[in-house]
């Protein structure tokens, strides 16, 4: 990637075709649970579901030689993250998508950022609520309005579906500032916390699931479009997503990679449609686009710009500007982890920019440059370890 705004000709084609990928692997998640709940019980999709990804990331932690948190109190709190950002939200799901349509499911699931920023505002305190993201949350619940398409009266299957959807976007909406704020700044890789959280989340069904549901039926007596639909929401849109994920977030940066959320819908749209035959009505891929704008306009990929930082390497060194690189976040919630340089070296600034003086001696100060919404990169004096605070999260399709 050049050091502007956009990403030349080579890097595109670097990155691009593994952020298809990922979009179209998340999109389609919504036709495999469609897939799944015409044999299972949502709880007991959901359990064969998170059960699959918790193994594929268990045998990708074994070959990168990385280990699960020890720590008591980083597990206590994945008790809340996996409930509310697996068990609940994948459960809801399923139970919506027994009365609506796929692709009407893809399109609430754009909607968790709806949640996301007024939580994290008026309960986590991990985000400032400024006035554009005020006009990007209205426009956001004004294309929820024309999604439900509330003029022609409210009540039946299909608008309780329609809330259930609904609800699981609101519960990563609690998941994701819950994880910034009490989890995002342990020294644990993204994988090592989504393995835990998918474990936790795996416990969780298990329980429920018997005193909900009964005992799930053995693989063996399922269908193959069934045990396909199970395998592929397990292994194939958690385990290799997230692998391609990272990926997508070392070639192309964070934000760049970060907007696969907005082909997610898009996806689920099409493959419902050619894959299903479903249709939908005319107010609810308009209440869409309504719902995306307000997103973008609150994310700031609207409208009046800031000035860009310019990246620079993957020491997380301060560049001769004063930018810092952006912290790599992933759509399931974890964030890559840089390396950074032991010395926290720090370029030396160009001639026409003042520099203060050297603190007298004793002192240590710390400089803390911020490092997109939420998030810091800590350059400490020589010899000292230079941490990195974890950024803000996105949810799992």
């Amino acid at each position: 990637m050049t050091g502007h705004t956009t990403p030349d000709r080579a890097a595109l084609r670097g990155w691009l075709p593994g952020f298809l990928a990922l979009a179209a692997i998340w999109g389609s998640s919504f036709l495999f649970i469609k897939v799944g709940i015409a044999e299972l019980h949502p709880l007991h999709l959901t359990l064969y579901r998170v059960a699959t990804g918790a193994a594929t990331l268990l045998v990708v932690l074994l070959l990168l030689r990385d280990r699960l948190p020890r720590e008591p109190w980083i597990w206590a709190h994945l008790v809340v993250v996996a409930a509310f950002g697996v068990a609940i939200p994948f459960t809801l799901f399923g139970y919506g998508e027994q009365r609506v349509e796929s692709m009407l499911a893809g399109i609430w699931n754009a909607t968790t950022p709806l949640f996301v920023l007024p939580l994290a505002v008026l309960v986590f305190r991990t985000e400032r609520l400024t006035a554009r993201a005020a006009v990007g949350l209205g426009l956001g619940f004004l294309g929820v309005l024309v999604v439900l398409g509330v003029w022609e009266g409210v009540g039946g299957a299909h608008f309780t579906g329609q809330l259930m959807c609904f609800g699981a976007a609101a519960c990563y909406g609690v998941a994701i500032p819950y994880q910034k704020r009490f989890i995002a700044g342990s020294a644990h890789s993204g994988l090592s916390l989504s393995a835990a959280q998918l474990l936790v989340a795996t416990a969780q069904l298990t329980v429920v699931g018997l005193l909900v549901a009964g005992s799930p039926p053995a693989p063996t007596g399922l269908s193959l479009p069934v045990v396909g639909s199970v395998l592929a929401l397990g292994a194939l849109g958690t385990g290799l997503a997230f692998v391609i994920n990272l990926r997508n977030i070392r070639v192309a940066g964070a934000s760049t990679a970060a907007t696969v959320t907005y082909l997610v819908p898009i996806f689920a749209v099409l493959i419902g449609a050619l894959v299903l035959g479903e249709r939908l009505n005319w107010h609810q891929p308009v209440g869409a686009l309504v719902v995306l704008l307000g997103v973008a306009v609150a994310q700031g990929l609207l409208g009046p710009r800031r000035p860009r930082r310019t990246p620079v390497a993957a020491d997380a060194s301060v560049a001769a500007d004063g930018s810092v690189a952006e912290l790599p976040v992933a759509i399931d919630g974890s964030v890559a982890e840089l390396p950074v340089a032991t010395d926290a070296s720090v370029a030396a600034p160009p001639a026409d920019r003042s520099v203060a003086a050297p603190p007298a001696a004793g002192d240590t100060p710390v400089a803390t440059t911020p490092v997109g919404v939420g998030a810091s990169v800590t350059a400490r004096p020589a010899g000292a370890d230079a941490a990195a605070v974890p950024g803000p999260e996105a949810p799992v399709c």
